[in-house]
């Protein structure tokens, strides 16, 4: 469907970009912070740990005057547990408070709106060793993190994302939980350790009313549409199954508070029901109500009918192909192009997935992540400046902005858009090579070099875009 004229952005659209506390900071175990679960694992082979990563820590100042100068009307960044809670409980490490505190300030100095994700994959390691997600009371050690976010940080900062891409940790739970998904029982105990992070999600969201009832909160996931890769009743079928189990049931629990029905009759097949579920748990979801929608979309899946016989498995990367036989057969989309990543690159995907949101949940939406990586390189021209150019990651962003625009003259209720990331930082699996930013970071893998940042022709071309409030995409 095209659209005559298009709907205008809102005027109070918020404009910005993405990081994360670990990927982005560095200071790893510097003013008292604790270690987190990605400081003590080993990294991927051929890539650098979080020592430093960015160095955001000790540069936040300069990085925010970038992003003021781009014109980001919102940062979103995310807040180390281990930072503020180094044993993840109990003792308050002040000078972690504090630094939180500066960047926040420094934020609003430029009228840029902080959108604080509460936790993104970063674990304290002291949580970690006592069973982490799997014990029930890093469900009360995540509302005491909440609490003194809140009491501390609650008077100037309107935007909470609770759990950063909760699906991706249940899907790759490999990678991001070290659950061994070959062993007897590891779905129940995945879904049980799900069980405790919607729990804590939804006992945040009704704290954060409370204590704050200016303030707004959402979830965070990574949403992506799925679909069937034939016209076949039993491909339609499979992409149900996978929407269901990649999608909606993170959805489904935020908004609702009620398990979705085909993951909970798979996980029943499976003989892999979540046995934690307590008395007054399900009540408690239910009464923990969104304000918005938050979510992560870099590109969509497609899947077949699986007849069961196929092993059962995906390579831990968000993108690739996932199997679960009986259920659904992750496969490749011969329609989109590729990233110099492998990962699918579907523009038209993420109007089709803001469409479907909208219309299960109804809620405002913001996109809390939205790129393309690649192997950027620092030249010089012909004054001796420094330049990146990166018309790869312009065209990617614009196409998706575009479809943003058509959603919104659709009838989606769009409140801001962050794509990942502001600045180059480590990426989770590929290491410091594959950057996202549009600001250039003088590092290589192991090699620090000056750090210095560069600004990428995507910044000078997004600066145009904020300002335009969406209007000029050239």
């Amino acid at each position: 469907m095209l659209h005559k004229s298009l709907k205008p952005f809102p005027k109070d659209f918020l404009w910005g970009a993405s990081t994360s506390a670990y990927q982005v900071e560095g200071a790893a175990l510097e003013h008292g912070k604790g270690p987190s679960v990605q400081d003590v694992k080993e990294p991927p082979a051929g890539t650098s740990g979080f020592e430093v990563a960015a160095d955001q820590y000790h540069r936040f100042k300069e990085d925010v005057a970038l992003m003021a100068e781009m014109g980001f009307r919102t940062y979103r960044f995310s807040i180390s547990w281990a930072r503020l809670l180094p044993d993840g409980t109990g003792r308050v490490n002040e000078e972690g408070v504090q630094y939180y505190s500066d960047l926040i300030d420094e934020c609003l100095k430029y009228d840029i709106q902080p959108l604080v994700t509460m936790y993104h994959f970063d674990l304290p390691a002291a949580l970690d060793a006592q069973g982490g997600w799997g014990n029930r009371a890093t469900v009360d050690a995540f509302l005491e993190f909440s609490r003194l976010m809140f009491e501390r940080y609650g008077d100037r900062v309107k935007y909470w994302l609770t759990i950063n891409e909760q699906n991706m940790m249940t899907l790759a739970a490999e990678a991001i939980l070290g659950i061994d998904t070959s062993a007897p029982g590891a779905t129940k105990l995945i879904y049980e350790q799900n069980h405790h992070m919607l729990l804590a999600q939804a006992k945040a969201m009704k704290l954060c009313h409370e204590m704050l009832p200016e303030a707004k909160i959402g979830p965070a996931p990574n949403i992506a549409l799925v679909y069937p890769e034939t016209d076949k009743p039993e491909d339609i079928l499979a992409a149900q199954n996978f929407n269901a189990l990649r999608n909606w049931l993170y959805l489904d629990m935020a908004v609702y508070g009620i398990y979705n029905n085909i993951v909970w009759s798979w996980l029943e097949g499976q003989d892999a029901l979540p046995q934690n579920i307590l008395d007054g748990d399900m009540e408690i979801m239910a009464a923990a109500k969104p304000d918005f929608i938050a979510f992560n979309y870099y590109s969509t899946a497609t899947v077949a009918a699986s007849d069961g016989t196929e092993k059962a498995g995906h390579t831990g990367d968000q993108q690739r192909q996932l199997v679960i036989p009986g259920f659904a057969k992750g496969v490749p989309n011969p329609h989109f192009q590729k990233t110099e990543f492998g990962w699918e690159i579907d523009p038209v995907g993420f109007r089709n997935t803001l469409r479907e949101v909208y219309s299960r949940y109804h809620l405002p939406i913001i996109i809390t992540e939205n790129g393309l990586g690649a192997y950027d390189k620092l030249e010089q021209d012909e004054a001796g400046n420094d330049v990146v150019h990166d018309p790869y990651r312009i065209d990617y962003l614009r196409a998706h902005i575009e479809q943003m625009h058509l959603a919104i003259s659709d009838g989606v209720r769009m409140m801001g858009y962050c794509p990942w990331s502001a600045v180059d930082l480590i990426s989770t699996h590929e290491g410091f090579v594959k950057r996202y930013g549009f600001i250039f970071v003088n590092r290589e893998e192991f090699d620090l070099l000056d750090l210095r940042r560069v600004r990428k022709d995507s910044f000078h071309w997004y600066k145009k875009v904020i300002a335009s409030n969406g209007e000029n995409l050239d």
